[in-house]
């Protein structure tokens, strides 16, 4: 497989051939930023961990040179950042046992540019190399605008694909900006709980975020389980962890529908439950 840009690369952690790892692909993460994957994408890490017929493949869209950092990493310059941030998703992609990472090495601008051609194309091959069931990116409601730029390209490659070589479902996961105001009706519930050591791990060996600047490790695992523990005002816990998503999946089977347009409906739905529990209550 031949990215566009220059700089990218595949890596396969079991070394295995480019041409044998992708084809067993069923779960695709597609993020922005290196971590981003295994804040919001470790649903579909999960259900293939340990287990024989079922792989997740990584991709990383940009290069991570703008990251913010602290502490041990406070001087180091984009290009530094880039190689440590390269080498952390890499280790992630070993400990969570992935079939392949891809790193694109786009630039957030080039990511969000609806007229560059490349990044969609990019996705468009992996796509049809990989062939997954289910693909999770990031969502068309998060505040971080190179997130909306990975979910765009993602959903315009698909929609490039033919009805037959398209995967089953499509999520939309949270990063920048929880889904918890997505009615319940709406929202995808993915419990993730019984396997804390894995989760810790992968979001522990981004040591330029964790150490340099933002907790994600801690964040994200205090999402999950506040989540388990609020999804459900009227009984008790049934997980003690969990991470919620949109279905974009309409997306991909009617091409004219517009994200917006989807995503608007969500927030109506979130509009009109608040007034009517309001209306039920004020006199």
């Amino acid at each position: 497989m031949n990215l566009r840009k220059e700089g990218a690369e595949i890596f396969v952690p079991d070394g295995l051939p480019v041409a044998e790892a992708l084809p067993r692909t069923t779960h695709l993460g597609i993020g922005a930023h290196q971590d981003d994957l295994e804040i919001m994408t470790y649903h579909g890490i999960l259900q293939c961990f340990g287990v024989p017929d079922k792989w997740y493949t990584g991709v990383v869209c940009t290069n991570g040179s703008g990251s913010p950092r602290d502490g041990l990493y406070a001087a180091y310059t984009d290009e530094e950042m880039m190689d440590i941030r390269r080498a952390e998703q890499k280790k992630a992609a070993v400990v969570g046992d992935y079939a392949a990472q891809f790193l694109l090495n786009w630039t957030s601008k080039e990511l969000r540019d609806p007229e560059d051609p490349n990044p969609r194309a990019d996705l468009v091959d992996i796509l049809m190399a990989t062939k997954p069931q289910f693909v999770y990116t990031h969502n068309f409601a998060d505040k971080h605008t190179t997130h909306i730029g990975a979910v765009s390209r993602t959903v315009e490659a698909i929609r490039e694909l033919d009805r037959a070589d398209r995967p089953e479902k499509l999520y939309g996961c949270e990063v920048w900006r929880d889904l918890d105001w997505v009615p319940d009706s709406d929202k995808v519930q993915f419990d993730v709980a019984g396997h804390e050591n894995l989760e810790m791990a992968l979001l522990g060996v981004f040591d330029s975020q964790d150490i340099g600047g933002k907790r994600y490790d801690l964040a994200s695992l205090g999402r999950r389980r506040a989540h388990a523990t609020y999804a459900e005002s009227h009984g008790v816990d049934a997980t003690t962890s969990m991470i919620f998503a949109m279905d974009l999946t309409p997306l991909i089977e009617d091409d004219n529908l517009d994200p917006r347009d989807l995503v608007q409906q969500h927030i109506d739905h979130f509009a009109a439950e608040v007034r009517a529990n309001m209306d039920a209550i004020l006199r």
